[in-house]
């Protein structure tokens, strides 16, 4: 019981420490001329992700390097099923064609890097390097290319940056809550992975699973309600953004940082290179050809999103504690579940290739 009371209180303080965040860096990065999607792809999707890195950290230093790896890699599925797919039920995302031809295909990109650099069973100070580094270079890019497409919409009177717009006099107070924010995430971080190490030992199970499902879903609410309120807003490019650059940091900067700070190297078990970083990387891949069609998320497609983040993590719970159902429902997402879903995806993609290339229907007149 107090374990679940520890992992309760830590994640209502990480919750509020994300909501300070996102608060205060929004309306400092909006101040400063960066376009919304930008914003969403940095400053917010990094603010959201500071959950993760707070565990992330503090449980590599506290000896728990499952809870760590579990919880980046168990956040990027759940960022992409859960959050985009209830951001999708609430409104279908629309989506720049930048994040198309960019940002989801880098996260691709780093998800497969990621994969090769766990291949040999750790992540190294190197590693860490190659993905901080990567991380540099990112931020670099987006934030030279959101300028630069925030002025060309003041140029041409575009309001796309109003409505979330602050007075620049705010600053100090913006300052302020980005700090509590900080502080906050310090101390639900440290009693979050304090309830989740104690609760795996009482309960014999892993940590890896701990990290994979409670951490992962627990750390990954300030992205959740920061996207969710953003379509519910109608800023639906912050909502996919705040996911994408989410995702990006947590592997980049998250992996890359602890990576860093320990010198003998994070150990990578077994079962997440073989199994949960292959189910991340096809996530992301899942993510192309649905937000290609129309450069739209719809809602039956958030809906599918969602089933598959919940099959995920009944999967995993089910292969933790050895359930007999667990290899019938492993062979049943393989062969049926799965090939299903790819052929939906694929006839709803042709069908929209074919729409293209036809052109839009004749109006009728009269």
């Amino acid at each position: 019981m107090s374990e679940a009371l520890l992992i309760i209180v830590g994640l209502v303080i990480l919750i509020l420490g994300g909501e300070l965040i996102v608060r205060g860096a929004s309306r400092l990065a909006l101040s400063l001329g960066l376009s919304p999607v930008v914003v969403g792809l940095t400053v917010v999707a990094f603010g959201t992700s500071s959950p993760e890195l707070a565990v992330s950290l503090g449980a590599v230093s506290g000896g728990s390097p499952d809870v760590a790896v579990g919880n980046v890699v168990g956040s990027n599925i759940y960022n992409i099923l859960l959050i985009l797919g209830v951001a999708a039920l609430i409104r279908p995302l629309l989506v720049q064609q930048r994040l198309v031809r960019f940002d989801v295909p880098l996260v691709i990109v780093v998800s497969l890097l990621l994969w090769v650099l766990v291949l040999d069973g750790s992540l190294s100070p190197l590693d860490g390097a190659v993905l901080f580094g990567a991380l540099v270079l990112y931020l670099a890019i987006t934030v030279r290319v959101g300028r630069r497409d925030g002025q060309t919409a003041r140029d041409s009177g575009g309001d796309e940056a109003a409505p979330l717009v602050e007075p620049s006099t705010r600053r100090s107070r913006d300052l302020a809550l980005f700090g509590l924010g900080l502080a906050a995430l310090v101390v639900g971080s440290q009693l979050l992975v304090s309830g989740a190490a104690s609760m795996a030992r009482s309960m014999g199970v892993s940590e890896l699973v701990v990290g994979l499902t409670v951490v992962a879903v627990g750390t990954s609410m300030p992205e959740l309600v920061t996207s969710a309120m953003a379509a519910w807003r109608g800023h639906r490019d912050l909502a996919v953004g705040n996911v994408m650059g989410s995702n990006l940091f947590n592997i980049l900067g998250i992996l890359g940082l602890a990576a860093l700070a320990t010198p003998e190297g994070i150990a990578v078990a077994e079962r997440v290179r073989t199994f949960d970083i292959p189910v991340m990387t096809v996530v992301a891949v899942a993510c192309l050809p649905l937000l290609f069609t129309g450069y739209e998320l719809r809602r039956w497609e958030g809906l599918l999103f969602v089933a598959y983040g919940l099959l995920y993590t009944a999967w995993v719970v089910l292969e933790a504690t050895d359930h007999p159902l667990g290899s019938r429902f492993g062979d049943a997402m393989v062969w049926f579940v799965l090939p299903l879903t790819a052929v939906t995806i694929v006839s709803v993609l042709f069908r929209e290739v074919v729409q293209r290339r036809r052109g839009p229907p004749p109006s009728r007149s009269g």
